[in-house]
């Protein structure tokens, strides 16, 4: 009997992993007007125990809210061995929701790790942002969860959303 790696995003990570890919401003994307931003935070287990072998993939719109017209809204990056991840991007604009709804701004992450059979999905929104109020999709979070979705600005331009993958203040995961 031979033993097998225990991640769910290996043992071939290797071969996926372009460092590169956690910078979306790469490519055709360096010309695209809007506003630079960070987003970083730490992926834990139940316990706390940072995810230092965990991988995150982020989509999102352009600055203008569109989801083509030229940008690239795909990322993904390995988290490091604090279970930290750093992705440079554009801050997206809002986006057509249910109905004629108007999402506000947001990045959609997709975690990777050990102990998970599947991938789990959230949102990372920006606490500041006024849309937030009406978002259709935060709006079904109760709202004492909600904070679990919402990026804070901690240094200009950065913006930090810690991703708990469950126990006490477990970040909320949607159903995709």
């Amino acid at each position: 009997m031979t033993t097998t790696a225990s991640q769910t995003a290996g043992p071939y990570w290797h071969i996926i992993d372009h460092p590169e890919w956690a910078d979306l401003r790469r490519g055709e994307n360096a010309a695209m007007a809007g506003t630079t931003i960070t987003l970083t935070g730490q992926i834990t287990d139940g316990d706390g125990t940072p995810c230092g072998d965990a991988m995150v993939e982020i989509w999102q719109a352009g600055p203008d809210g569109a989801y083509e017209a030229g940008f690239h809204g795909f990322g993904r990056c390995a988290s490091d061995d604090q279970g930290r991840f750093r992705f440079t991007t554009l801050k997206p604009g809002p986006v057509p929701g249910p109905g004629n709804s108007l999402q506000a701004p947001h990045i959609t992450l997709a975690v990777f790790a050990r102990g998970l059979m599947n991938h789990v999905t959230t949102r990372a929104y920006f606490a500041d942002e006024p849309l937030n109020e009406a978002d259709p999709i935060l709006a079904l979070v109760p709202e004492a969860r909600r904070p679990t979705m919402l990026a804070r600005e901690t240094a200009p331009g950065v913006w930090t959303l810690d991703i708990r993958l469950q126990g006490a203040d477990e970040t909320v995961f949607l159903d995709i």
